[in-house]
Formats: C-alpha cells, structure tokens, sequence
C-alpha cells in the first residue's frame, strides 16, 4: 500500500535486530502513517529478548516531518493528528528496547524529533540535512517538543538548532552532538545494525524504567494535548 508521501512503513528482521522502514517518499507523519509506524514499535516491543529496533528509510528523504497536504485537507482534525503525532515520538522515547535511527537522508521538523526520540542516532555524512524549520516558517514548538529538544540535545546546540532554522549535513551534526556518528553510504546500516545487536541483550523492564524516568517530564508533555498557539 501507498500513500502520496511513499510507501507505508514495513519491519524486517536481521537476527537480533529488527528493521523499521518509514518508506520511499517524503515520510510525512499523518494518522494512518502513525498508526502503522506505532504498531510495528509495538510489535518489536512485544518481541522476546534480546531485539533491538533500526528505524530506516530509503530515497532522499528520512523524513519531512508533519504530512502539511493532509493538515489542510483534514483542518478540523489538525489537533488530534498532532497529538497523535507527539504520543508517538513519546513511544519511541520511552520504548522498552535499544533504538537506532539510521538517516541516509533529509531529516526535517517532526521527522528530526523522531529521530531525537531513539537512542542513538547514525547519519549519511555526504548527503541529506538535519534541520527544524520551525522558525523560519512561523511555528513555534509545543510544550512537549520543545521539552524534547532540550534533554536530547547539548543546550548551546539545542539553542542555534530551533532558533535559526539551519540546515546540518551528517559531519556538522556530529560535530554540534545532534547525531552520534556520521559515516559513508555504504556503512550506514551495517554500523547501525552492529550498535543495536550490541545492546539488544538489555532487560526490556529496566530500560523502560530508565527512560520513562529519565524523560519523565517530556515524556508527560508530549502525552498531553496542548491547544495549537498555547
């Protein structure tokens, strides 16, 4: 099945690792597309141990955030696709099971908070941004994203990160401590698989505690609905 912004998100296996791919396409976060991406977490979740998560795309694009053609289309459910939207992020964030994004591409606005939400982050270093244009376009971050950029991000970068809009490509961003590595094309996913098989002997039950206690209050934030504007 697909959707004007790819194809929809499908999970695969590597042994101890199982792979998320968000698709094809520009990877824009509406309910159906957030709906699948959460059962398939919740799936891998369920799974016994060791597993650890790989969240994946293909093409030029990790993802662009917020599916803005369908926000137009569906106005009176705009507030109900974004809270959605930050339960999911906050499903990641708590998740009971080592998490790995691998960006081989752009990686905008929601799309990057999702990518903040997994545990370690590996990033293309000759192709694609890391970027929230959230200033540029006139959109000040809710309480809960907001919450999540300053715990996933050193202060000084979290800073120049939300409020001048600037595009990082995968060296830049490891350099300001948004990503962990960056690292060619070709080992991208080999270098993200090898970190998750190595920390998918973690105890579900303890790293859940972990993280929800750890982010307690982003984790509470983004769970909460707050009125768009507030």
């Amino acid at each position: 099945m697909e959707s004007e912004t790819g194809e929809m998100p499908t999970l695969s296996r590597e042994g101890d690792v199982y792979l998320l791919n968000l698709g094809d396409g520009e990877n824009r976060f509406n309910p159906d597309r957030n709906s699948a991406i959460e059962e398939l977490l919740g799936k891998v979740e369920a799974a016994p141990s060791p597993r650890a998560l790989v969240t994946v795309a293909s093409g030029k694009v990790w993802s662009n955030g917020l599916d803005l053609e369908w926000f137009q289309a569906n106005p009176e459910r705009v507030q109900e696709a974004l809270d959605q939207t930050e339960r999911l992020i906050a499903a990641f964030l708590a998740a009971g099971v080592p998490t790995v994004a691998a960006i081989q591409g752009h990686c905008f606005a929601g799309g990057a908070m999702l990518a903040l939400a997994h545990d370690f982050l590996i990033m293309r270093e000759d192709r694609g941004y890391f970027c929230l244009p959230e200033a540029d376009l006139g959109l000040p971050f809710t309480p809960g994203m907001n919450s999540l950029l300053l715990a996933r991000l050193p202060r000084r970068t979290a800073h120049e990160v939300m409020v001048s809009a600037r595009r990082y490509g995968g060296a830049e961003a490891a350099a300001a401590g948004i990503v962990d590595a960056a690292v060619t094309e070709d080992l991208l996913l080999s270098e993200a698989v090898e970190h998750a098989a190595g920390q998918a002997p973690k105890s579900p039950e303890t790293l859940r505690a972990i993280k929800r206690r750890m982010y307690e209050r982003t984790i509470d934030l983004l769970e909460t609905s707050h009125p768009l504007g507030s």
